[in-house]
């Protein structure tokens, strides 16, 4: 059974609040998607123009409108800008998986923002989306993101050779993964 979500879900934390993002948000967005080290492992140029951070929210929009995921602002409570997102992406309903996604303002690295707000969207998923396993795509030089989701929990199930194509180039992926039995709330 599927659940259907009309309302766009407000998530709160301890310190956060994830929300849905909106074109007020490009300017932040620019922000910390026009910075090279933020972006070497998104899989995209970085962002030169608020037309980049457009197409980007146009995007974040149509996943939860088609119902193929969800992306989240992660703003700090008591603030207003948003400091980064994360999400799911390319949703399976019929398989109940889809690939989560995350980046955040190299300001606010190593303050558990990341880890915090990931933890909110994979109870979310398990819980609300019905999921049943949640995949992560990382690229092998990409040491942070690897840490990150293995002290979520996820396990690294191996290397897809050349997966995607991005920037020129072919890059290979681990692929990791957390089942819902594996999730700990």
């Amino acid at each position: 059974m599927t659940i259907e979500i009309d309302t766009f879900p407000v998530l709160e934390t301890k310190r956060l609040i994830l929300r849905k993002v909106t074109k007020e948000d490009a300017e932040d967005m620019l922000k910390y998607l026009s910075d090279e080290v933020v972006m070497k492992y998104y899989g995209l140029e970085p962002f030169k123009t608020i037309d980049d951070a457009m197409d980007e929210i146009s995007w974040y929009l149509s996943l939860f409108e088609n119902k193929t995921g969800n992306r989240w602002g992660i703003t700090l409570k008591g603030k207003g800008a948003m400091i980064g997102s994360c999400g799911f992406h390319n949703k399976v309903s019929q398989h109940s998986r889809t690939e989560i996604g995350f980046e955040l303002s190299r300001e606010y690295w190593g303050e558990g923002i990341a880890s915090e707000a990931i933890k909110a969207i994979l109870q979310y998923g398990f819980e609300h989306m019905e999921l049943n396993r949640i995949e992560a795509l990382i690229e092998p030089p990409n040491l942070p993101s690897q840490k990150l989701v293995e002290k979520q929990g996820f396990v690294r199930e191996g290397l897809l050779r050349q997966y995607e194509y991005t920037s020129g180039k072919f890059d290979d992926l681990y692929m990791y993964s957390m089942l819902k039995r594996d999730f700990e709330s």
